[in-house]
């Protein structure tokens, strides 16, 4: 009877070992697929999408996000909040307050183009998933140093993948996708902005989304990476009347 009780305990442990074994192998469980298109993920994840799905709108985007099929990595609202910022805070609003200029008081104020331009440079062609970018080690990148990707807007970035560490082995442990942002492509080794993700693979019915994770580093706290390029279009343009002010 013992031999027995010990047999099926065997057994039991044996199956659970092939259900973690299964698990490791599919990178886990979680269903990855969302029924709706890209722009209906944004607005179902208001937090932290919301404040994005209106600039998809803003920028005339919509038909893009329901219809077309493309890699979008996608930034928290956090991102557009600390970028329009207040006047005592290290954001646009303080620019265009310092500089005699009405603030920001509502997103529809800035131009469709605008926001058009620096959305496109979170957008890349093709339905691309973790397992399609080449592996990146920020310490010998010229072993391993991801890939160069054009973004829509025309900008060039890095996108690869770095691997982890597991009991003091390299390369063996956790896996995560990086965008770096480049912001001169004719030194594109030069001054990286790199933001990793924190959810990728995330798969609506058209395309790929990759959720950025929170960056409190420069290049990935502001929109479009690059704040000074967003300052300077909006500074020199001029704000559109809000819908508040019609």
């Amino acid at each position: 009877m013992k031999k027995l009780i010990f047999a099926c305990a065997a057994f039991l442990l044996v199956l659970n070992a092939c259900k973690r074994d299964e698990y490791y192998r599919d990178g886990g469980l979680a269903n990855p697929n969302f029924n709706g298109n890209m722009l209906q993920y944004l607005q179902a994840k208001k937090v932290p999408f919301d404040t994005i799905a209106q600039i998809v709108k803003l920028a005339g985007m919509e038909s893009t996000f329901s219809n077309e099929d493309f890699t979008f990595f996608a930034l928290d609202d956090d991102v557009i909040k600390r970028t329009i910022g207040t006047i005592r805070t290290d954001g646009l609003n303080n620019l265009l307050f310092y500089s005699g200029k009405d603030t920001v008081k509502t997103l529809d104020q800035i131009s469709p183009v605008i926001w058009k331009k620096y959305l496109q440079r979170y957008m890349f062609k093709g339905v691309n998933r973790l397992k399609d970018y080449q592996q990146i080690d920020f310490d010998v990148r010229s072993v391993y140093p991801g890939g160069l990707y054009y973004s829509l807007g025309g900008n060039i970035s890095n996108i690869g993948v770095t691997y982890g560490t597991a009991n003091n082995i390299k390369y063996i442990g956790y896996r995560q996708l990086v965008l770096t942002y480049i912001p001169d492509a004719s030194k594109p080794n030069d001054n990286w902005f790199i933001n990793k993700v924190s959810s990728s693979d995330i798969k609506p019915t058209n395309g790929v989304v990759h959720a950025l994770a929170f960056n409190d580093l420069i290049g990935g706290a502001y929109f479009g990476f690059n704040r000074n390029d967003f300052f300077n279009d909006v500074y020199y343009s001029g704000l559109m009347p809000s819908n508040s002010s019609k």
